[in-house]
């Protein structure tokens, strides 16, 4: 079994630097998003981050063919725990100097490093390793042991996608949300709504005092949003404390639906901070 896992680890490791390496060389979000990474601060400025993000992008892209294709060598896996290993400690460094910094690592999300990330990089790096120690080609060994292949490449799969940097977008936060319509929203009580557009409501939170006391701990934009209760909830992901006990948290304002610059100089607005990990709350305003 251990010969099978070496043998599918460039197949495997391939489907993560691909995906990765082909955000940050072709996304648009890439040279928005190097500014606040730490890389800008590592290289003092954003436009070289954003230059280094690319270039880490083709060679990711490059890496993930060099796995999958003839002829198998060990060159391209003992390439790749090499950048696995570059990228632990370069989120040792994300964490120590920039806690509220996002890493860039996959050119989409503006959240700071958690511990996914570093299981990710490690995940690269061991990788790697099993790529460059395996004794025949990934498409040899799936044809001598099809059902066995398949089984540990969804598995892998899965892992994989259990790491996602995002994981409140895809799983965890529309979970939260049938949670809470059921039960009800820490935030939200019972009101009228109205169709105001989502950037009027955003304009109107930006000047009020709560968004000047809670700014703070916001890093990223708009996330997500939703209508409950006659309340607009706008989530936004940040940072709550610092140095060695910063953390990433999730932070909700809730705003009346129907209210506007038209209607309402200075809105009731409520906030709650919630662990991004746990979701247990931080702490909650009014």
């Amino acid at each position: 079994m251990s010969a099978l896992v070496c043998a599918l680890a460039p197949l495997v490791l391939a489907g993560v630097l691909g995906p990765a390496g082909a955000g940050k060389l072709f996304g648009r979000g890439a040279a928005r998003q190097a500014p606040r990474t730490a890389l800008a601060r590592l290289l003092r400025d954003g436009g070289r981050a954003a230059l280094v993000l690319r270039v880490l992008g083709g060679a990711e892209l490059l890496l993930a063919a060099g796995l999958v294709a003839p002829p198998a060598t060990p060159l391209p896996g003992a390439a790749a725990a090499v950048l696995g290993a570059g990228f632990l400690g370069y989120l040792g460094y994300a964490r120590a100097a920039a806690p509220g910094s996002s890493c860039g690592c996959t050119a989409r999300q503006d959240t700071p490093p958690t511990w996914r990330a570093f299981v990710r990089a490690a995940a690269v790096l061991a990788g790697g390793a099993a790529a460059a120690l395996a004794q025949r080609p990934w498409w040899t060994a799936a044809a001598r042991q099809p059902a066995a292949a398949v089984c540990l490449v969804l598995a892998a799969a899965a892992v994989l996608t259990a790491l996602r940097a995002d994981p409140d977008r895809w799983w965890r936060m529309p979970l939260r949300r049938l949670r809470l319509r059921i039960a009800g929203h820490p935030l939200t009580a019972t009101g009228a709504s109205a169709a105001v557009p989502v950037a009027a409501t955003i304009e109107l939170l930006e000047r009020s005092r709560a968004w000047q006391g809670a700014s703070r701990v916001v890093r990223s934009a708009l996330l997500d949003h939703w209508d409950d209760g006659g309340w607009r909830i706008l989530q936004f992901a940040g940072v709550y404390g610092g140095g060695a006990a910063a953390r990433p948290v999730l932070v909700l304002f809730a705003v009346d639906a129907a209210a506007s610059l038209d209607t309402v100089r200075e809105p009731a607005v409520r906030v709650s901070v919630i662990d991004a990990d746990s979701g247990a709350p931080v702490m909650a305003t009014e």
